[in-house]
């Protein structure tokens, strides 16, 4: 499975966010997408999704250009998890979890004992069994999260694109989101996520792309591209950069 972009021009009707994105995602690598609020990222995700038209260039999946896919044909490839809202519908998170299943059926067709197996899997993989009959108004943003993507589980895509996925995460649940993230890869799928923190990009990201206004600033090898100097210039803010005695590399923190 391989998601690409040429060229890739994004944005809406009358309005180009960004340009020049040229990217390739292949089964069992992570790609982190880096850059400032308002920098494209999260439009570019849309792009490549399908969900918004690319303004020039071209997306393929499989080698096939995207649009000539049937949207049933994406939703059972591409899996999204977009931030977590807030409000919505009462459904209860094992609801929520198994509209990830609609991909494989049909959106009024009754679940099998087989969907709610992987629902039920999905709920306890991501450590949210005790929430699974609470309704997602009641939960907080951080577990909606989880169930997210825990929903993007159940749909068994091949691709998994997150946007910002730690956001309103504690700490601990910030380190199992990105564990999962890399032990899905390590079962062959291809993950893309954005994230504001370099050093989730440096510990679990194979690929990172960095982005500032509607441009790739660099791209390559996480440990390549992301160094002091390119991320001073990518949030133009200072950086301090510190010894990461766990991994042996760089951490990263700004002054």
């Amino acid at each position: 499975m391989t998601l690409q972009a040429v060229d890739l021009a994004i944005g809406y009707p009358g309005r180009t966010v960004g340009t020049g994105f040229t990217l390739t995602l292949r089964a069992g690598e992570v790609m982190a997408l880096l850059g400032p609020n308002g920098s494209g990222k999260t439009t570019l995700l849309k792009t490549l999704l399908g969900l918004l038209p690319a303004r020039g260039g071209r997306v393929e999946l499989e080698g096939r250009a995207l649009d000539s896919h049937s949207s049933g044909d994406r939703a059972r490839r591409l899996a999204y998890v977009p931030q977590a809202p807030g409000g919505g519908f009462g459904f209860t998170v094992r609801e929520s979890v198994l509209m990830g299943r609609t991909a494989h059926g049909g959106l009024f067709s009754g679940p099998s004992s087989h969907d709610r197996a992987l629902v039920d899997a999905a709920i306890e993989r991501m450590g949210i069994t005790a929430l699974a009959d609470q309704p997602t108004t009641r939960i907080s943003g951080g577990e909606r999260q989880l169930a997210l993507i825990a929903r993007a589980l159940a749909q068994q895509a091949r691709v998994v694109v997150l946007d910002e996925p730690t956001a309103n995460l504690d700490f601990g649940n910030q380190g199992k989101v990105m564990r999962e993230i890399r032990r899905l890869a390590d079962e062959g799928l291809g993950v893309l996520f954005t994230t504001h923190d370099p050093n989730h990009a440096l510990r679990f990201a194979d690929i990172a792309l960095l982005i500032r206004d509607g441009r790739p600033l660099a791209s390559g090898p996480a440990p390549a591209v992301i160094d002091g100097p390119r991320l001073q210039a990518l949030y133009g803010s200072p950086v301090l950069a510190l010894r990461d005695t766990l991994s042996g590399g760089q951490a990263f923190l700004p002054t």
